[in-house]
């Protein structure tokens, strides 16, 4: 804050991905439906083992066993595959493969019509950063011109809402982690992590959902369309 008690002003505003430019919530039972079609010709075993579901257990109970992979999703998941394949007698390299094959169906996405204006206008005036704590791509999915950097969970070693991303973020961007706005659909991985490190925060809150208890978001908007407009508010 300045001397005379005004806000610093602004100098980037990073986006959580997930859920927050897109629904991610069909995106994924697309991917995982893809990746069981593929599996079903390449290494029927496998499917005649695992349903989708199972899949689900197995990497949940991977991610409880390693859980000094947490942040790591795609490590997580290539270990699930590979005891999948195991268990099948297949060889230990259809991990890869069939990541592979979920990756590149994981991040067909449908970006929300907001995201792509809104984001080019404040690409003009602020640094823009991307934070994940999955394995989405900016470049794959299609929004890599719009933003400066991205920065994932695996980069840092640790997910939101732990500091280490928004750190990372405030260090592209400096020199002050108020001078930076997080936007974020999630109450506690964006708004609590981001809050917690010193940001600024935006809760996009598309759905309505009642705000889960604790201290609220900085502003609330329901569509990025409302974003620069909140922006000289908080």
């Amino acid at each position: 804050m300045s001397r005379d008690g005004r806000q610093e002003p602004i100098l980037g505003i990073t986006f959580d991905l997930d859920d927050t430019l897109y629904d991610n919530r069909p995106v994924m039972e697309r991917a995982e439906a893809v990746l069981q079609d593929w599996l079903a010709r390449q290494y029927p075993r496998v499917v005649q083992a695992f349903s989708i579901q199972a899949l689900r257990e197995l990497r949940k109970a991977v991610a409880a066993e390693h859980t000094h992979l947490r942040h790591d999703l795609t490590a997580i998941r290539k270990m699930a595959l590979a005891k999948a394949a195991e268990a099948c007698a297949y060889p230990p390299q259809l991990a890869d493969e069939a990541f592979q094959v979920f990756h590149e169906a994981r991040n067909r996405v449908q970006i929300y019509e907001d995201v792509r204006p809104v984001l080019h206008g404040l690409r003009r005036r602020y640094v823009l950063g991307a934070l994940s704590n999955g394995n989405a791509d900016i470049g794959r999915i299609g929004l890599d011109d719009l933003f400066h950097f991205a920065i994932s969970a695996v980069d840092v070693g640790a997910a939101k809402p732990e500091p280490p991303m928004f750190q990372a973020a405030v260090r592209r961007i400096g020199p002050l982690p108020a001078r930076v706005i997080h936007v974020g659909d999630d109450p506690v991985r964006d708004v609590r992590g981001a809050a917690a490190t010193g940001l600024r925060t935006v809760w996009v809150n598309r759905w309505g959902r009642d705000w889960p208890g604790g201290r609220r978001a900085d502003a609330e908007v329901v569509s990025l369309l409302e974003l620069p407009a909140v922006l000289g508010e908080i």
